[in-house]
This record gives structure tokens, sequence and C-alpha cells, in this order.
């Protein structure tokens, strides 16, 4: 299977914050959620992969193409969205459209103006006069009809309203599906990533606590609820990632339950239900538990 991009054994270090041991793969053409909290190394990730940090240890590979040393060829099949990058407000989206088109010899102008029509944008319009949705729309087009192979969004939905929200993520949702391309897409909105992504990788503290396809996430973790005393132990067990009792009730968050649920049963516990856990959810118990169960 051909990789969009990996990373083995990464590192990059800063005064106040360090991207230690990262190894990681995304096969090409599908779509990868990156969830951490702010701070917790997403942007300096895909910087390394966009060529734009060097890293201090350990080789990257994007599209074929080893990094920093084949780094011109790759950027020109890298699309590259972040919250913190700014468009010229004085200037119209058209003229942002000519210049990337100068720029880039793959622009698909066709393709452009189907995307100006399906993000409801006006190509006239200065982009000072954009909302911020309409400059995370406007920003989406400049790189989607570049047809990069590989796109990397950092955070594209940061700072949106709830309906803006919903109309980038649709829009988005509706490009994907159009073309095979292959995505890293980060944010600390689990919701966003549940909904767009092939596989999710947890990053905390600067380093991946794990990474797995979607539904393996998903099918893998259960909250379950037991009634009665619980033996003193049960924290400790395998799969077992926290423990909360509330009066007569306990919940514990757990990965593989049915082997947790044969343990508590054996145990003489009172298992009372077994449920699906959203992304949210299992992020916060896999950061909690460090990632070990």
């Amino acid at each position: 299977m051909t990789a969009a991009f990996t990373l083995s054994g990464v590192c990059k270090r800063y005064p106040a914050f360090a991207l230690e041991d990262v190894d990681l793969a995304l096969p090409e053409g599908e779509i990868m959620g990156l969830v951490g909290v702010n701070g917790a190394g997403k942007s300096t990730l895909l910087r390394l992969l966009g060529g734009l940090a060097l890293p201090d240890r350990g080789t990257i590979e994007v599209l074929g193409h080893p990094m920093p040393a084949q780094q011109v060829q790759a950027k020109r099949e890298i699309g590259l969205a972040s919250e913190d990058m700014r468009l010229y407000g004085s200037q119209t989206l058209r003229w942002h459209m000519d210049l990337v088109r100068a720029a880039y010899p793959r622009w698909d102008e066709a393709y452009a103006g189907e995307l100006l029509r399906r993000f409801d944008l006006r190509a006239a319009q200065p982009l000072k006069a954009f909302s911020h949705g309409q400059r995370v729309k406007a920003l989406l087009l400049l790189n989607l009809a570049r047809r990069p192979r590989l796109l990397l969004l950092d955070e594209p939905t940061t700072g949106l309203d709830p309906v803006a929200r919903a109309e980038v993520l649709e829009a988005l949702s509706e490009v994907l599906r159009d073309a095979a391309r292959s995505v890293l897409f980060s944010s600390h909105d689990t919701h966003d990533i549940e909904r767009l992504a092939d596989r999710i990788t947890f990053l905390h503290g600067g380093r991946v606590i794990d990474a797995r396809d979607t539904a393996a996430f998903l099918d893998d973790w259960r909250r379950i609820v037991c009634h009665g005393a619980l033996p003193a132990s049960v924290g400790q067990w395998d799969g077992v990632a926290s423990v909360r009792a509330n009066g007569s009730l306990s919940e514990l968050r757990v990965r593989g339950a049915e082997a947790v649920v044969g343990l508590l049963r054996a145990a003489g516990a009172d298992v009372r239900s077994v449920d699906p856990m959203n992304l949210e959810e299992i992020f916060v118990a896999t950061v909690r538990g460090g990632g070990k169960h």
C-alpha cells in the first residue's frame, strides 16, 4: 500500500515544547483525523509535513519525496490550509485565484468555478467583505483547485459560528468524496473528526498515544454500568481506563469490553448496561490512561 506520508522517529524541539518520537503513516487516498487539545503538537506536525519546519531527528517522506531534500517537488502536490493563514483583504477572490493559478500549473479553472458555486462565493468580491466562514471556504478553494494529492488542514473550523461550521464541514465532506485525495485534518473538536476521518490519531503532549481506523476506535470502547460493590483491583485490570462510583452504581470506561464484562460477572458484579462511547469520550479516556489501554 502506497503511503501519502510517513514519519519515522520524528522529533522537533522548541524552548517550551517538544514533538517526540513520532511514527505515523497515512495510506494514499484516505483521510486521517488528528485529535488533540491546544498545544498537543498538531500544528507542529502539519508544518513538518508541509515543509515549513525541519525535524531535529527522524525521517519524513511525503508523496514519495524525502523531506527536506525533495521538498520543492513535494510542495507542488501539497495543499495546506491553516487558521492562521491570511489573505489580502483589499484584493478580490478572483485576484487570489489568478495569483495561485500563475504559481501552480496544475490549477483547474473549471473545478475552481465549480467550487465557487458549491461554496456560494463571489469571485469579484474583496476578501475584506467576506465573513470568517467565507474566508475559510475561499482558502479551501485556493488549495483544492490546485488538485493537490495531499491536503493538510490545520483547525479549519476554529472560530466559526455553528451555522458557518456546519456549512464548511458539509462543503468539505462533499468535495472530499469527489476525488481520491489523501487528507490530514487536525482539530480539537472530535465531532468534526468523527464525521470526516477514515483513520484517527490521538496526539497529546507532543506524542502519538494511539492511532487506528475510526471504526476500530468506536467499536472497541464501551461504557459499562454496574450495580453494587466491585473488586478493589478493578481499576488495574487490562483495558479499564477509568472507574467512577455514583451511589450504588459504578461506571467503567473500557477498551475491550467483552473481556472486562466477563471478569466483572465472574466476580459477581451486576452488569446493568454496556453502551458505545463517542470519540470525545474515547479521547479523554485514552489521554487519562496514558495510551496504555
